[in-house]
């Protein structure tokens, strides 16, 4: 059943178009704009027909609500008498989804009616899986809608509100910190302190001291007391970044802070209760390393609790377009210079190469190619990297435009269907070339499908 919002002044019109139009159609009178804004709110009605009447003495103000509620999210039939005739198509002009005259001819304004509840439906269809598109696509502020970036939103937001130690294992620059951020920000603790720390950054005489505190006079140089990095996470989250690189003997201090729950400052023996949540991170293999006794193997247990695997950025390279796009919008703000596009050349060479130094890598050579490139996009000749011709991605039909997002969405479907067609149909074979779920895959298709239903669409509004 199709739910039709009349404004009108008109008592009479509703039963009479009522049993005209049938049983398929029901309509629901709204005689001031508050009623429609009622019914809008709670998904009452799917069309509104605007009556437009000039023998009425509200003519003029029924005009004014008209070119206000043609922007509601549902389409707009506006019908007129021959005297406002060029009023009404001025409406649909601005907006409006069709006009037909009034009295109306029953024929005429089923067949607009259809067409406006399948243009309706067709728009209500894309925003959702447009919607179900963007929240697969990200988790706090990490970037990436592949099926290896889903298995870690998975996790992060299983562990957000575990006290539990979680392990975040990945190569350098794929974003490790970024994770231990959305499992922080996510979390409970989000109002509380994040402290990162680089374990390798620090020399080891002085790891302990920077970890834990130290008291005045607890050794040759100090001046005061200061709080270490424990002290400073509180009742947030300690983030010790590069653990593998501990000593053996820093190793020990930390198991016996994470067995006992406390810990004390240099030159104190006063014990402080560890009340910050920890999470760990590393490029290295810590299991190789217990074999190769450079890391103890208890303390290896009790920090591999919960583990994410950060992944490359060349085993997630449908997420390059979209990384690269959110490095040129930022860094065009940054460096004040007007960048709009990566002309698809450009973006060949992006997915294509392999980045050894992952998603930091990818930032700074962004960052480059923007202070190179001589115009308002990055060309092929701006980006400092190789790629093999017989590498590259061709990705030369892609031709964007539109918003971001729509680029980026267009662009994924382009992918899902090339492949799809390189697999003689097969979706399993098609999502597994890509890298992909084969459920992302048919959203992917749904959203192609849904896009060519809605062109029809609106080549059918344009000829009413």
């Amino acid at each position: 059943m199709i739910r039709i919002a009349l404004l009108t002044d008109d008592g009479t019109l509703q039963p009479l178009l009522s049993p005209a139009l049938g049983r398929e159609f029901q309509i629901q009178l709204a005689r001031e704009e508050a009623d429609l804004h009622l019914m809008i709110e709670q998904a009452a009605c799917d069309v509104l027909i605007v009556d437009l009447d000039s023998n009425r003495m509200s003519a003029k103000s029924r005009i004014e609500q008209a070119r206000r509620v043609i922007s509601r999210p549902i389409p707009s039939l506006i019908m007129a008498d021959d005297v406002l005739r060029g009023t009404a198509l001025e409406l649909v002009r601005v907006g409006a989804f069709g006009y037909c005259r009034r009295p109306p001819s029953v024929r005429e304004l089923k067949a607009l009616l259809y067409r406006a509840y399948e243009h309706s439906t067709l728009r209500r269809q894309l925003q959702n899986a447009h919607q179900q598109l963007e929240d697969s696509g990200s988790c706090d502020r990490m970037i990436g809608s592949s099926t290896q970036m889903q298995q870690v939103y998975q996790l992060v937001r299983r562990v957000t509100n575990l006290n539990a130690t979680v392990l975040i294992n990945g190569e350098s620059g794929t974003g490790k910190e970024l994770i231990a951020r959305a499992i922080h920000n996510l979390g409970s603790r989000v109002d509380k302190p994040f402290v990162a720390v680089s374990c390798g950054a620090i020399p080891e005489t002085l790891i302990e001291a920077e970890l834990f505190g130290h008291e005045k006079g607890a050794f040759t140089g100090t001046v005061g007391a200061r709080e270490g990095y424990f002290e400073q996470a509180r009742d947030g989250t300690l983030f010790l970044d590069e653990i593998g690189d501990l000593s053996l003997y820093t190793q020990v201090k930390l198991l016996r802070v994470l067995q006992q729950m406390e810990f004390s400052r240099l030159g104190s023996s006063k014990l402080i209760p560890l009340r910050a949540r920890l999470i760990f991170a590393t490029h290295q293999d810590l299991a190789k390393l217990v074999e190769e006794g450079k890391f103890r193997q208890d303390l290896y247990y009790r920090i591999n609790v919960m583990r994410i695997t950060s992944p490359a950025l060349a085993d997630r390279s449908e997420d390059i377009p979209q990384i690269a796009m959110h490095y040129l919008k930022h860094y065009a703000r940054v460096f004040q210079k007007p960048m709009e596009a990566i002309e698809p050349d450009a973006m060949s060479l992006l997915v294509s190469y392999p980045w050894p130094g992952n998603v930091r890598e990818l930032e700074n050579t962004i960052q480059r190619a923007i202070i190179l490139a001589p115009g308002s996009s990055i060309r092929a000749e701006d980006l400092p990297i190789h790629v093999p011709s017989d590498k590259i991605i061709d990705i030369s039909e892609y031709n964007p435009d539109g918003s971001f997002e729509r680029q980026l969405r267009d662009y994924k479907i382009k992918l899902a269907m090339d492949a799809v067609r390189e697999n003689n149909g097969n979706k399993t074979l098609a999502a597994r070339s890509l890298g992909i779920s084969r459920a992302y895959l048919h959203r992917l298709i749904r959203l192609s499908e849904s896009d060519s239903l809605f062109e029809q669409g609106n080549i059918s509004s344009a000829s009413a």
